[in-house]
Parts: structure tokens; C-alpha cells; sequence
């Protein structure tokens, strides 16, 4: 077990070595290490941060972007990122957002140009502390089938949603339009698991709907994933519709293109923050989140189950005891950060 602050202090000393301004540094190993904290392994430190070091050694992200607004108005901006990481530049891109929302009741902000965002859920609930609504989308490279395709044409394209309350924890939904984020697949490939039926499809397109063994590289292995719902006959016309969505708004509104074009290792982001005050009474508004929370938390449970939780509680339940307790590591993932650290003379607090 590692704790989060230790390893938030390794990882941004890892960004600071790769050329990451200090306080950028410590902005991307939050996001990262949020993830962890929340039990979503697939888009914490485990996954992602070698992606990111690979990154930044090759030039296709840039350490130290001259982002800026290129387009304007009172409740929406489009930016340049200049290459730079995802998730240093969209949280900025939501304060931005936040401030719009402030005076005008609502901001919207698009990214192009941009490079992986990590865990969206992060940058929506960034929202949460300024009574808003938070929205995060993010268009990325190809790896998804449209439905009855045998041709990957859209990335994962995930959603997050954070919403606050009064006194339960803040409603947050975080999901890919995919059947399953491709870094879940390489987690389970670490971990020698089998990854469920209705995740990917054979080289012809077709789904494969029993467990198989989890490849190493999903495209590198001749599958690609398949949209939310897996076939057309379990609804995934409707994942594909969401995923398209998806890169209509953050790609093709930023004006920097979309999934499949210019493709990797270009990413489009949207965020959005609303004002609940500019819509009803903020403190009627929480504590009915509040009730409809209890609502759901009290469904009549299904033969054999334990629990109905609402979007977020199983992570924020999680980081609550990772806090206490700490963030495992696999030992592979422990072995390639100490060797990285010695690479960059980083000093590895674990």
C-alpha cells in the first residue's frame, strides 16, 4: 500500500524531471492520483502514468503548452492546447467554465488540440465545491465498432456528470460510450483475468459474447471494442448514437477535429459547469438530492443482493478507506516506478 500524498509527491517530482512546470506537475499527479484514490485503477498512477512519461519523451505531448482561448463569449470558450496534457489543461479549462457560470449561469468550454484527460469524473466534479453541475466529455482515438461495423470509427468517448447534495455524496456518473474503457482490458491483461463477454469484437466485427482471456493490446491484437450494450440486441445503437455524440461535441466543436481524424494522439475535451442557482433554489435543490439520493439507496433489493448504490458511492466509499489504508500497487507497476524514478534521479519515497 502507498499513501495518495506520497505518491502525488513521486509522480509530479517524474512530471518535473520530464520538463512540466512545478505547479502544472503537481495539478497532473492530482489528477492521477484521484483516480487511484477512487478505485479507478485503469485511469490512476498503474495505467496511465507511463503512457504520459512515453509522451512526453517523444515530443507528442508537450510539457509546457502555450494554451490559449482562441474563440469567446460570455458562456462559452474554445482553446488551443498546444499538445499540452489533458490533465493539466481541462481542469484549467473548467475553472474557466466555473467563472462563466458565475455570472452568467452557465460556461461551456471546448479543448482541441489536446492529449488524454485521465479520469473525466475529475475535472466535473470540480463543480461540485461552487454549488454547480459539473459535465466532462472527451473524443478520443479509434477503437470502437459502430454498431454492424467490422471498422473501428470512434474511441471510447466517455461521459461524467457530477452533482452535489446536501449531505450525501455528490451524485457522480463516469462512464465510456464503449462497452469497456480500453485501459479496464490492459488492467485485466496485469492482473491474468478474463474480461466478460460483449466487451470486444473478433477481426471481422463480430462480438464475441463469452469471456476470453484479456488480450495485451487491444487493437495490437486484432479485436476492437464494441459500443455500450455490446449488440444490437442488448441496445448498442444506443451506445454508438452516445459515443457519437460524444465526438461531435468534443471534437468536431473545437474545430481541431474528431477521433478519426487526425487521430492519435490528438484529444478533444468539453466541459461544462451550470449554476443550479440560475436554474431553482440552491439549498431546495441539495436537500432534494439529498432525498432522491435515499430514494434510490432504499430500493426493495433484488433476489441475492446486498446494496442499490446511486453513481459515485462505490467510489467515494472507496477513497474514504484508500485514504486510511492506501493505494495498492502491483508489484510490476511498484518495480516500473522505482526504475523511472532512478532514470530521472527522482528520489522514490516507497
Amino acid at each position: 500500500m502507498v499513501d495518495g500524498e506520497v505518491l502525488k509527491k513521486v509522480v509530479s517530482k517524474i512530471f518535473q524531471t520530464l520538463g512540466v512546470p512545478d505547479e502544472d506537475a503537481l495539478l497532473g499527479a492530482d489528477v492521477l492520483v484521484q483516480a487511484d484514490l477512487r478505485g479507478v485503477d485503469s485511469h490512476g498512477v498503474s495505467n496511465m502514468l507511463k503512457h504520459y512519461v512515453t509522451g512526453l519523451k517523444d515530443g507528442s505531448i508537450n510539457p509546457r503548452p502555450n494554451w490559449k482561448v482562441i474563440r469567446e463569449t460570455p458562456t462559452t470558450a474554445n482553446i488551443d492546447s498546444d499538445r499540452g496534457l489533458g490533465t493539466i489543461v481541462t481542469p484549467k479549462a473548467m475553472d474557466i467554465a466555473i467563472d462563466k457560470a458565475k455570472t452568467a449561469g452557465i460556461g461551456m468550454v471546448t479543448v482541441g488540440n489536446g492529449r488524454h484527460l485521465g479520469m473525466a469524473a475529475y475535472h466535473a466534479m470540480k463543480a461540485l465545491g461552487h454549488d454547480m453541475i459539473g459535465v466532462c466529455m472527451t473524443s478520443t482515438p479509434v477503437a470502437v465498432l459502430p454498431t454492424f461495423g467490422a471498422e473501428p470509427r470512434l474511441g471510447t468517448n466517455p461521459i461524467a456528470v457530477a452533482v452535489p447534495a446536501k449531505s450525501e455524496f455528490p451524485f457522480v456518473f463516469d462512464a465510456a460510450t464503449s462497452s469497456v474503457a480500453s485501459n479496464k482490458i490492459e488492467f485485466a491483461h496485469r492482473l491474468g483475468i478474463d474480461i466478460p463477454g460483449a466487451w470486444v469484437a473478433d477481426p471481422d466485427g463480430k462480438p464475441i459474447m463469452e469471456p476470453i482471456q484479456a488480450p495485451e493490446n487491444v487493437m495490437g491484437s486484432g479485436f476492437s471494442l464494441l459500443p455500450l450494450g455490446g449488440n444490437r440486441e442488448l441496445g448498442s445503437h444506443k451506445g454508438y448514437g452516445l459515443g457519437c455524440f460524444v465526438d461531435i461535441m468534443a471534437g468536431l466543436l473545437t474545430g481541431f477535429g474528431y477521433g478519426a481524424s487526425p487521430g492519435a494522439p490528438n484529444f478533444g475535451h468539453y466541459v461544462a459547469a451550470y449554476s443550479i442557482d440560475a436554474f431553482t433554489d440552491t439549498t431546495k435543490f441539495k436537500d432534494q438530492m439529498d432525498e432522491w439520493s435515499r430514494m434510490m439507496q432504499s430500493t426493495k433489493l433484488a433476489p441475492g443482493q446486498e446494496r442499490v448504490y446511486v453513481p459515485g458511492q462505490p467510489e467515494f466509499e472507496m477513497e474514504l478507506k484508500r485514504r486510511k489504508s492506501g493505494i495498492p500497487l502491483h508489484s510490476e507497476v511498484v518495480d516500473w516506478i522505482r526504475n523511472i524514478c532512478r532514470e530521472q534521479a527522482v528520489k522514490c519515497l516507497f
